[in-house]
């Protein structure tokens, strides 16, 4: 039971605020020394090693940079004025221009929190001073913007691809149509609103237009083509099997150099603050994955993964009560911690149990990136709910916001279900 009581004293921890490395580090370290003693810890070193030589791993950074790079040369602003000027006019279309850019980002720059923050600031103040419902605004906001958590390029694809050890373009491949499913269901949601209740989103014509229809139309293309070229060759190159992640993710970095270049927004400042933000970021989530190796380690040795065995595999119903109870459990959690900590010490002690019992890899990976895309709307600890709070006008308020995703919430749990039930309809095996 040490390996239970020691993930209780973690979760513990971080709901207290404790910072998740050190609080993975020190618990490990803790329940380690009085299981075994220091030796336990001899082989560490060689794990941190090999953790420093993964080539999946490398494109963490890559990918991040790229996006930050994006981010700064203000990508976000030029596609939300060519969509509102495009999908102004029709009922909702400020909410559906919102979506469709959250979708461009992720697919661009997968930074959540830049999407949310940038489309918050942008977006936001002009759906509320045409009088769209605050909570039909804020949700159509956090839910686009924790798209890049699904769509390819996606960092947690890239994290459970080294977790299942499975090809990070085999799931890149996998989550796109599931993803574009997701965007979907996110218009047609906010068109039906829209319908039914005439005055959550107004129809408009957006001020400040210039010329005709084929000027606007021009200008909207000018904005969108360049990153829509940036996507095709970075995940095309990937879907084609011309270049793996890690090289596609260089590519990526050079052409979000090239876009800034061309969008005039380029300068050694730039690059300098964005590798610096890049550094931070990367820091982070290596910090948290040495943390979590150590605290996988203990736990494994003190017999933890076995009682989570045992209890798995002796649930009614076989595989489908174990992907239930997992899925449940991924999704409660969400509540409280965030997705990197979930993926390295949650899914590392469900995926060998999905293995024993035959489900596909690549399709559970993808049913838990899903699931782990609401740990960014889920209240009260929801990353993506602190952005939009952090940018929103004093009028708009925290259970406006709770209020706005809770919908979103419900649409990804009920594709998410689809794709349980019926994964021949995104190309998994039945």
């Amino acid at each position: 039971m040490i390996g239970i009581i020691m993930f209780i004293t973690a979760l513990a921890m971080l709901l207290f605020g404790f910072p998740v490395a050190f609080t993975f580090g020190a618990v490990s370290v803790f329940f380690g020394v009085f299981a075994e003693g220091v030796g336990m810890f001899a082989m560490m070193p060689h794990r941190i090693w090999s953790i420093m030589n993964n080539t999946i791993l490398m494109a963490i950074p890559l990918f991040i940079f790229m996006g930050i790079i994006l981010q700064k040369s203000k990508l976000a602003e030029r596609l939300l004025e060519s969509m509102g000027f495009l999908f102004g006019e029709v009922r909702g279309g400020l909410a559906i221009s919102t979506v469709l850019v959250g979708a461009l980002l992720a697919a661009s720059t997968g930074v959540v929190g830049a999407s949310v923050v940038a489309m918050g600031v942008i977006s936001l103040p002009v759906m509320l001073k045409y009088n769209y419902d605050k909570q039909l605004a804020t949700g159509a906001i956090c839910a686009s913007g924790t798209l890049g958590q699904i769509i390819p390029p996606s960092v947690v694809l890239i994290i459970l691809g080294d977790v299942f050890q499975q090809p990070v373009g085999d799931l890149f491949r996998a989550a796109f149509w599931p993803g574009i499913t997701l965007v979907v269901v996110y218009v047609l949601y906010i068109l039906a609103v829209c319908y039914f209740k005439k005055d959550a989103g107004p129809a408009i014509r957006m001020e400040g237009q210039v010329g005709n229809k084929m000027t606007q139309v021009g200008s909207a293309l000018k904005a969108i083509v360049p990153p829509l070229t940036l996507i095709v060759i970075v995940l095309g190159s990937i879907f084609a099997g011309l270049a793996t992640p890690t090289e596609s993710s260089a590519v990526g970095g050079v052409g979000a150099i090239l876009l800034a270049f061309f969008y005039k927004r380029l300068s050694w400042k730039m690059v300098i603050d964005s590798a610096m933000e890049t550094v931070k970021t990367s820091s982070m989530v290596f910090a948290i994955l040495i943390g979590a190796t150590a605290f996988s380690m203990v736990f494994t040795y003190t017999g933890g993964d076995y009682l989570v065995e045992e209890l798995m595999l002796n649930l009614p119903g076989n595989k489908w009560g174990f992907i239930g109870l997992s899925m449940l459990a991924i999704l409660l959690l969400g509540f409280f911690i965030d997705f990197v900590e979930i993926s390295y010490i949650i899914v590392p002690i469900l995926a060998p149990i999905a293995e024993t019992l035959g489900i596909d890899p690549i399709w559970y990976a993808i049913l838990v990136a899903m699931n782990l895309q609401t740990s960014f709307l889920t209240p009260p600890f929801g990353f993506s709910l602190f952005y939009l709070k952090g940018v929103a006008p004093p009028s708009v308020r925290t259970t406006d916001i709770y209020r706005g995703v809770m919908p979103f919430i419900c649409l990804q749990a009920f594709i998410l279900a689809i794709l349980t039930i019926f994964p021949q309809i995104f190309g998994f095996p039945g």
